[in-house]
């Protein structure tokens, strides 16, 4: 099944997207759409905003009007507010109908998304289940997965079907399981992530780890990396790690962990070309090795390359050493080794 989210589609065999979530005060309009803006150039292909009042559905609406990239309401409890955020130009929702009360406020919230033609995600978080699923299932995936499903039957009922589902859990390996379960049992796509996941450090190896182990298993359409951390840095991270797993087309650095081999200060130069990389759209493989003398057959699938010397490098092409360069030339010449390489690419 496939819903699309603005100029995104999701789910039915379209491309992964990547997700992430503005931190400023959604009433803070200008600040807001700076943001916003500094994401879409990161790289995210849809923003999700918080929308906690009315104020904020107003702001929500004058945001909208001033990005490209398709923003998500996010709401909790009032219809009035996901109603507004419609009617603002929201290109998704994220609400769980079961929270907004009477049957007649879902009609209601169900009725405009569909004249909108825009879908709602259910999000449900292992650390939030209702009351009833937790003393029927206790803190399980299977609640989890249920709790989705009675959310998504309240928007079924009233005839709406475009539907995204997430399954968040801090915890990696009841997570995983809530997402397996749910692909077993449902057709709508999904938005996964490790929710909470911690800092820069921690919540990426358990967002790798989680969001991995799905997408490697064919579960997923959707993406965001939770990071406490700078939002672009979320950005960053969810492209990188759909690039590792093939799932998206791009450059890709490979760097040795150095040993007492190593004669050239290899990290800054590693970090430069990742930084560097990180910009380039086509299927490009660039290594930075530390040893010359083993360097060159490690990475002998990069297109280009060096290998570290006595106070210089090898440059290398697939394995081929093509010439010696010294130290305080390897960015530039490996930079201009690339630039020819995308030219010739296009």
């Amino acid at each position: 099944m496939k819903v699309n989210a603005g100029t995104v589609s999701i789910g039915g065999g379209s491309p992964i997207s990547v997700q992430t979530m503005t931190t400023t005060n959604t009433n803070d309009t200008e600040k807001t759409i700076a943001q916003v803006k500094l994401l879409a150039e990161a790289g995210a292909d849809i923003v999700r905003l918080a929308v906690p009042d009315m104020a904020a559905a107003e702001s929500f609406a004058r945001i909208k009007k001033a990005v490209s990239v398709p923003l998500v309401a996010d709401i909790h409890f009032d219809y009035r507010i996901a109603l507004a955020c419609i009617e603002g130009g929201a290109d998704k929702i994220r609400l769980n109908p079961g929270n907004i009360g009477s049957p007649e406020r879902v009609r209601q919230v169900a009725a405009a998304a569909k004249s909108a033609k825009i879908p709602i995600r259910i999000g449900v978080n292992g650390g939030s289940l209702e009351k009833e699923m937790y003393e029927k299932y206790g803190n399980t995936p299977l609640a989890m997965v249920e709790s989705a499903k009675y959310h998504a039957s309240l928007l079924e009922k009233e005839g709406f079907s475009d539907i995204v589902i997430s399954l968040k859990a801090s915890n990696v390996q009841k997570t995983v399981e809530a997402y397996r379960l749910m692909a077993k049992s449902g057709t709508y796509p999904l938005h996964i992530g490790v929710t909470e996941a911690g800092t820069a450090y921690t919540g990426l190896i358990k967002s790798a780890a989680g969001i991995g182990s799905l997408l490697l298993d064919g579960i997923g359409d959707t993406i965001r990396v939770s990071l406490s951390a700078p939002p672009e840095e979320e950005v960053r991270a969810g492209i990188t790690l759909l690039r590792a797993l093939g799932k998206r087309q791009g450059a890709e650095l490979i760097s040795c962990p150095t040993c007492g081999r190593c004669k050239i200060d290899l990290m800054p130069i590693a970090r430069e070309m990742e930084a560097y990389l990180a910009t380039v759209n086509v299927p490009i493989r660039v290594a930075v090795m530390g040893c010359a003398v083993n360097g060159p057959g490690e990475a002998r699938e990069a297109h280009v390359g060096v290998a570290g010397g006595d106070g210089k490098a090898v440059l290398f092409r697939q394995g081929e050493i093509v010439e010696s360069i010294p130290a305080d030339k390897i960015i530039p010449v490996l930079r201009s080794e690339i630039e020819r390489i995308i030219k010739a690419w296009k």
